[in-house]
């Protein structure tokens, strides 16, 4: 009691739980806490539960920023200090990385308003017990290929309690921090939970590191006496049929092309029957045209159009995006690979066997484990990435 500053209906919760076993000492327990001194222990919340709260209140601070419109609310917290900083970062991270378009982060930025809430944060994190959980440093690298890729990570250390050390993409380094410092603004308990580090990582315990298959090797190397989560390059992809709607296929659409194709839940190859007509699927990928004004992606389209047109490669193609037949499931950007099967049998032994290499799947219900069409960038706060969890993971360090 004295230790921790456990308050008076935290003992009664406690005791209560355990049928009371002993009036004595919950008679004890009690005097206790109504007699701890304020200089020594102050009452405060339990971690999870504050950090909920602030979390709720940075959702509630990022909803203000949205694909629609950008619109101050002046009933949140502290906006005075962090709307237009964070407007400004938004600025500064376009300016560094030219895929990192204001679409792209506002849609990156309002999902996670709509997790960031207290439902969704409870409902979370009531699947696992906290309890036996022992603080420790956690290093996380993070990728800097869609914005705000490493969000997840972080909210996984900072709801298990541990001390983060976060090593950022080059590529993605404005965002969070801010993010980080309006939580610290809400919660001050939390910010000595966080720091940023640019040099060599020292001092952790436990590390979640997100790279290709060739920084992997390293990491494995690097990290190998560690306990580790060690992501790799995964692809997602859609299985069709021939019988999906225009709908269907608009919504595909969205996880074809935003981010530019670039996340691991990007699908980047179609699975499609023998004589597969692609008249309907081209059709529904046409409100995606004004993506070629980006230069980037138009630089890559023109690059890699006349790769194909040199190598006398046959391919589709609509003006801004090409599908080509290739069995491998990473294509370059501004490229869909597509691949025939005979039967959904065959198809499901196929992705079976390579299941290391996919991230997620989407199809109009062909499997349980297949997303919805228009799903794959929204996960939700149970999907991790490869399939490990990652808060199990932290509770176990």
């Amino acid at each position: 009691v004295w230790a921790f500053g456990f308050t008076s209906p935290t003992i009664d919760t406690f005791v209560s739980y355990n049928n009371r076993h002993s009036c004595i000492e919950y008679i004890l327990l009690k005097f206790a806490c109504k007699n701890n001194s304020k200089k020594a222990v102050t009452q405060i919340m339990d971690h999870k539960t504050s950090t909920i709260t602030a979390l709720n209140e940075l959702g509630r601070f990022l909803s203000q920023f949205s694909t629609e419109s950008t619109k101050k609310n002046d009933s949140v917290r502290f906006n005075d200090l962090f709307f237009d900083g964070f407007l400004h970062q938004i600025k500064v991270s376009k300016e560094h990385n030219g895929w990192f378009s204001t679409s792209n982060m506002m849609f990156a930025i309002e999902s996670w308003a709509k997790l960031l809430q207290t439902e969704p944060l409870t409902n979370w994190v009531s699947n696992y017990t906290f309890e036996s959980a022992s603080p420790k440093k956690v290093a996380i690298i993070m990728a800097g290929n869609i914005p705000l890729v490493g969000f997840h990570d972080f909210l996984c250390a900072l709801i298990c309690n541990h001390k983060i050390i976060i090593k950022q993409s080059s590529n993605d380094k404005h965002l969070l921090p801010f993010l980080v410092l309006y939580l610290t603004k809400v919660a001050p308990e939390l910010k000595d939970k966080v720091s940023f580090l640019e040099q060599k990582l020292e001092g952790f315990d436990a590390v979640i590191a997100t790279g290709s298959n060739n920084t992997a090797r390293y990491f494995e190397y690097y990290f190998k006496d560690k306990p580790s989560i060690i992501r790799k390059n995964r692809n997602s992809l859609a299985i069709l049929t021939g019988e999906e709607s225009k709908e269907d296929l608009m919504q595909l659409s969205n996880d074809i092309f935003q981010y530019y194709g670039l996340g691991c839940r990007s699908v980047s190859k179609l699975l499609v029957p023998k004589d597969y007509n692609f008249d309907a699927f081209f059709e529904a990928m046409y409100h995606w045209h004004p993506i070629i004004n980006g230069a980037k992606y138009a630089n890559n389209y023109d690059y890699n159009k006349a790769v194909y047109l040199m190598s006398e490669f046959k391919m589709l193609e609509n003006g801004f995006l090409m599908i080509k037949e290739d069995p491998s499931y990473a294509s370059p950007i501004a490229t869909l690979f597509y691949e025939h099967y005979e039967t959904l049998e065959s198809l499901s032994t196929k992705l079976n066997d390579d299941a290391d290499k996919i991230q997620c799947i989407v199809s109009n219900n062909l499997s349980a484990h297949h997303l919805p069409f228009g799903s794959t960038q929204t996960p939700q706060l149970e999907d991790y990435a490869d399939g490990v969890d990652t808060v199990e993971f932290l509770l176990k360090i």
